[in-house]
């Protein structure tokens, strides 16, 4: 009966801690209105001016064409399937005139060097070297050209930063 008794009394025990509270009862607090505190205060009101600065606006036709100093001498060893490499210089003249120089290592004979026009892509971000066979187009990015597949498309995975030729200062 003891054991009962005890065991009762802590159930009670236990149900009268969780039970419920009420919360107080809230008073209500006057805020004041921002009238009131202009009667009390002397505020002028402030005025809203919508500054337009041209500076902010982005220009949607920016692109590497118009947007990034990309003439220049072009440096890289672009992978070959046949040899260690091929160091290659590639020179953009802003009058859309280029010159190549290739050097295949491990291989006899002097390097081969080309010329001609290149031209620019609708987006302005990729040039092709018109007078060149093979692949000859490339990305152009800041201080950087990648070479493209045959597809137009950047080399991807562990090797791809290997087709980029770096501006030289």
């Amino acid at each position: 009966m003891k054991k009962t008794l005890l065991a009762l009394t802590g159930v009670l025990i236990i149900m009268a801690g969780c039970q419920d509270e009420k919360p107080a009862d809230t008073t209500a607090v006057d805020v004041p209105q921002a009238t009131d505190l202009e009667n009390a205060i002397d505020v002028a009101p402030i005025k809203e001016e919508q500054v337009t600065n041209t500076d902010t606006f982005v220009d949607s036709g920016q692109n590497a064409q118009n947007a990034l100093n990309w003439s220049g001498v072009y440096e890289g060893k672009l992978p070959c399937a046949d040899c260690a490499g091929i160091d290659t210089t590639l020179t953009l003249n802003e009058d859309g005139t280029y010159s190549l120089v290739e050097l295949y290592e491990g291989k006899a004979g002097d390097p081969i060097k080309s010329g001609g026009k290149f031209t620019w892509n609708k987006s302005g971000n990729v040039v092709t070297l018109v007078d060149e066979s093979g692949p000859n187009q490339y990305f152009v990015g800041e201080n950087i050209l990648m070479k493209l597949d045959m597809n137009g498309e950047k080399a991807t995975g562990d090797l791809a930063s290997r087709y980029n030729l770096k501006k030289m200062p």
